[in-house]
C-alpha cells in the first residue's frame, strides 16, 4: 500500500457539522490537528467559529487535502453517496472513518468499495450524544482494520473517553446497535416499574431520583429529563424506533431472529413520551 503524505500531525477532514459532529470537529481542531471541512449548506461552517480550520468548496477538494476523512451524517446512503465523490480525490493510503450509525452489511460494503482506491475504512459510531462530545467523553466502537486504528486513535481520543476496536468492518456499527438496543430495553423495564409506581400513588418523579442512587441505576435512568426532556422527547422517539428497525434488520440480514428483543426495544421507545409524561405528571 502506498503510505500518504507524511505529517507531524495527519490532516483531518470533516464532513458534518450537525448535533454531535460540531463538537467533534472542533475537538479535533483544538487537539492540534489540521481540520478542513465541507458542508452541503455552507453557514454550517459558521459553526467552527474561530476554531483553527481550513474551508472546502468541494468534497473532491477536502478528499485531495486529507490523510483521514471523519463522517457524521445521518444515513448509510449519504455515506455511500459521500465515498463516491471521496474518492476522487483521496489518496492511496487516506482512511474513512463513518461516525454515523447504519448497519454492518453497509460497512462492509464501504470498506470493499474504497479497497478499489486502496483507501482504508472504519466504522465508528459513538455513544453519548452532544453533551458526551461536548465534554469529550464520548464512547466511540470501532471496525476495522488494527493498523488503520492505530493511526486514527490520537484523532478519536480527542473526543473520545473511551476508544474500543471490537473486529474487523462492521463490528463498530454491530456494538452500537447493540447498545441502542439494550438501551430502549431499559427504558421498557423503567416505564413497567413507572406505570406500577403510578398505581400505588407513589411520586414517580421522586422514585426514579433514589432508583439512580441504587443498584438499579442505569444510563436510561440517568437520561430522563436531561438529555430526555418534554421540548425533544417526541423526536427522540422517533429515532430510537428507527434505530431498532436498524437493528432488526441488521440481525435478519445475518440469519438471527432478534424478534423478542426488537420488540422489546420498540416499546421502550414508543413509551417514552409517555414515561416522561409520567415523571413530570
Amino acid at each position: 500500500m502506498t503510505e500518504p503524505r507524511t505529517h507531524e500531525r495527519p490532516v483531518v477532514g470533516f464532513i458534518g457539522l450537525g448535533d454531535q459532529g460540531l463538537p467533534m470537529a472542533t475537538a479535533i481542531a483544538e487537539a492540534g490537528f489540521p481540520l478542513h471541512a465541507w458542508a452541503r449548506r455552507p453557514a454550517s461552517l459558521d459553526g467552527l467559529g474561530q476554531v483553527p480550520h481550513q474551508r472546502r468548496d468541494t468534497v473532491g477538494e477536502l478528499a485531495a487535502a486529507c490523510d483521514i476523512v471523519c463522517l457524521c451524517v445521518r444515513t448509510d446512503d449519504d455515506v455511500l453517496e459521500l465515498a463516491d465523490q471521496l474518492l476522487e480525490g483521496l489518496r492511496p493510503g487516506a482512511i474513512v472513518v463513518n461516525h454515523g450509525t447504519g448497519l454492518p452489511g453497509n460497512a462492509v460494503r464501504l470498506a470493499e468499495l474504497c479497497a478499489k482506491g486502496d483507501v482504508e475504512v472504519l466504522d465508528a459510531p459513538v455513544s453519548g450524544g452532544r453533551p458526551g462530545a461536548e465534554e469529550r467523553r464520548l464512547t466511540t466502537m470501532v471496525g476495522g482494520p488494527q493498523a488503520a486504528v492505530d493511526r486514527c486513535a490520537p484523532v478519536l481520543q480527542s473526543f473520545s473517553r473511551h476508544v474500543v476496536h471490537l473486529g474487523e468492518a462492521g463490528a463498530g456499527q454491530t456494538a452500537k446497535l447493540f447498545n441502542n438496543a439494550l438501551l430502549m430495553m431499559n427504558q421498557a423495564a423503567i416505564g413497567e416499574i413507572v406505570e406500577l409506581a403510578a398505581e400505588l400513588q407513589l411520586d414517580a418523579g421522586r422514585l426514579v431520583e433514589v432508583l439512580k442512587l441504587g443498584s438499579a441505576a442505569s444510563a436510561a435512568l440517568s437520561l430522563l429529563n436531561t438529555m430526555v426532556r418534554p421540548d425533544n422527547v417526541a423526536h427522540l422517539s422517533g429515532v430510537e424506533a428507527l434505530d431498532m428497525e436498524l437493528f432488526d434488520q441488521a440481525m435478519r440480514e445475518a440469519g438471527i431472529d432478534s424478534t423478542a428483543v426488537t420488540e422489546r426495544g420498540l416499546a421502550g421507545a414508543h413509551g417514552l413520551t409517555q414515561l416522561l409524561h409520567r415523571l413530570n405528571a
